[in-house]
């Protein structure tokens, strides 16, 4: 009687391949904004400048709790406003060899924890423009937190900031079984 079960040889070739389809000439793309990752750029750079301006008007501002929040607020605004700049004329696609996604994940997610602890900080002064710079503060932490979420997943899938790239993955199999055996 011939052995049931395993086959005596199974064969499986599986083939992958990659294709990254960017355009580097840059163009002006104000698209860009009605994505999630643009409408999360646009709402920290208005948070970052709008508690910046509410922090300055505050008579308290040169305490340490005001300057540590206007230099968080400063450093967002600018970092994430070029890079707004970037994606709206694709210049992050022209140089789609840098590790956009990696370096906004930890931008992102440093900046989430930094602006926590200055909005915390913010409502601990009893004034108004310290209340009002602590809202856009938390408002800000809630966009950088989904924002590294976003660029965590997109890490994770392999995708780039900009443009395309199509992973197609085909796989073979050939099975090959032997004669049955004579004499069991």
């Amino acid at each position: 009687m011939a052995d049931v079960g395993f086959p005596g040889q199974h064969t499986t070739t599986t083939t992958v391949t990659s294709s990254t389809t960017v355009q580097t000439n840059i163009r002006f793309d104000p698209l860009y904004i009605r994505t999630i990752p643009g409408i999360l750029k646009v709402v920290q750079v208005a948070c970052s400048l709008l508690g910046f301006i509410c922090i300055q008007f505050s008579a308290l501002n040169n305490a340490g709790k005001g300057s540590y929040f206007s230099w968080i607020s400063m450093v967002a605004f600018w970092f994430t406003g070029i890079l707004l700049g970037f994606y709206l004329f694709h210049i992050v696609e022209k140089f789609y060899k840098i590790p956009w996604l990696k370096i906004e994940f930890v931008f992102c997610s440093l900046w989430t924890l930094l602006y926590c602890i200055a909005a915390i900080l913010a409502v601990t002064v009893r004034d108004n423009p310290h209340s009002a710079a602590a809202f856009f503060g938390f408002v800000a932490t809630a966009a950088y937190a989904m924002d590294a979420f976003v660029k965590w997943r997109a890490v994770r899938a392999g995708g780039l900031a900009q443009g395309t790239r199509v992973v197609s993955k085909q796989t073979t199999s050939a099975v090959t079984t032997p004669p049955p055996r004579e004499g069991y």
